[in-house]
C-alpha cells in the first residue's frame, strides 16, 4: 500500500493570503486562501452528496485566522468569515494543490454561469 504524502512545512502568509505547503515527496504548493475556502471539504460547501455542492461567492478577501492540527492526518482551517467546519486531510490538501489550475477554472466558470462574483456584496 502506498503511503500518501505528508506535509513537512505549512506556512501562512496573511498579507498575501497564501498558504504554502511542502510535502515529503518533494512537491510543494502555494494556494490562495480564497481557493482553500471555496473548496472547503465541509458539508456546508460540498453538500451531502453529488449535485448538492453550494457555490461559494464573495470570498475574494477571506483570510485564515487559525490553523488547528487534527490528529496526525489533517488540519482545520479557521477562516475570517467564520467558516471553520472543514477538515483538510493531507490527502485532500495534496489533491487541491496538484489540481489547482483545473479546479480554479471550473470554479470561475461556475461563478460566471451563476452570475455571481468573487467580491463581497
Amino acid at each position: 500500500m502506498q503511503k500518501s504524502p505528508r506535509p513537512t512545512e505549512i506556512n501562512l502568509h496573511q498579507q498575501s493570503r497564501m498558504l504554502d505547503i511542502a510535502f515529503d515527496d518533494g512537491c510543494a504548493f502555494s494556494m490562495p486562501v480564497e481557493y482553500l475556502r471555496v473548496h472547503s471539504p465541509s458539508a456546508e460547501v460540498r453538500g451531502h452528496g453529488p449535485g448538492q455542492e453550494v457555490l461559494q461567492t464573495g470570498k475574494r478577501n477571506v483570510n485564515i485566522d487559525a490553523i488547528e492540527p487534527i490528529g496526525m492526518y489533517a488540519v482545520k482551517l479557521v477562516f475570517t468569515d467564520g467558516h471553520d467546519t472543514g477538515i483538510y486531510s493531507w490527502e485532500y490538501l495534496y489533491d487541491l494543490g496538484s489540481r489547482q489550475d483545473a479546479n480554479w477554472k471550473t470554479y470561475l466558470a461556475r461563478l460566471q454561469q451563476a452570475g455571481k462574483s468573487r467580491d463581497p456584496s
